[in-house]
């Protein structure tokens, strides 16, 4: 095969890859980039939250906490890079990958329950499923309504507050579904615990 022809192969093969990758990898990102910014700024940027003027968080990623004060987020099995625990770790999202006949997994519900009720010695009943089972991300920001009210008497207790106060503002801060449809309705924690560090 002659060198001219192959010139002639190469050249228009060699002239297409640069300019898919250009426009893919170049042009492309960077309209879907603009267009986020202009038309969703606060979501293009990682939908923080802010206080006094200050980043506090995410209204999409998670946040651990055991502070008997504040409400829990949902559970959380990320990993650190030496592969030991690290909640809500947004470089490591994933979950446990434990099936329900595994024993670790139950062992896992059961101390989280432990936990909970040592908080409220009432407690009674069944704990909602999204307070003693980390999420498949490891990274939910939010809760089921009834996971959140589920702990309005012990925060209450802890803040000194009358439980009918927190439960309204529990209520005020459940996010129905997305328009009206999908998905269901949930608790940004949050958002919940900002507002709650307000109420007196």
């Amino acid at each position: 095969m002659s060198t001219p022809f192959l010139a002639g192969q190469l050249r228009p093969a060699l002239v297409g890859v640069l300019a898919l990758a250009a426009l893919t990898g170049i042009a492309y990102p960077l309209s879907v980039t603009g267009l986020a910014r202009a038309f969703f700024p606060r979501q293009a940027e990682g939908s923080l939250i802010r206080q006094n003027g200050e980043v506090v968080g995410s209204a999409l990623i998670g946040q651990e906490c055991t502070d008997p004060a504040l409400f829990w987020p949902r559970p959380s099995a990320t990993l650190d890079t030496d592969g030991k625990p690290r909640p809500y770790n947004a470089m490591a999202s994933g979950g446990s990958n434990l099936g329900p006949s595994n024993p670790a997994l139950g062992n896992a519900a059961r101390t989280r329950m432990e936990a909970l009720a040592s908080l409220d010695s009432e407690t009674q009943g069944s704990f909602p499923v999204d307070l003693v089972t980390a999420s498949g991300s490891g990274l939910d920001p939010h809760l089921t309504p009834a996971a959140a009210l589920f702990q309005v008497r012990r925060v209450a207790r802890a803040r000194g507050l009358p439980e009918d106060r927190v439960q309204s503002l529990v209520l005020r801060h459940t996010e129905p579904p997305q328009l009206g449809f999908l998905g269901a309705a949930r608790v940004n924690v949050l958002k919940l615990n900002l507002a709650l560090a307000e109420l007196r």
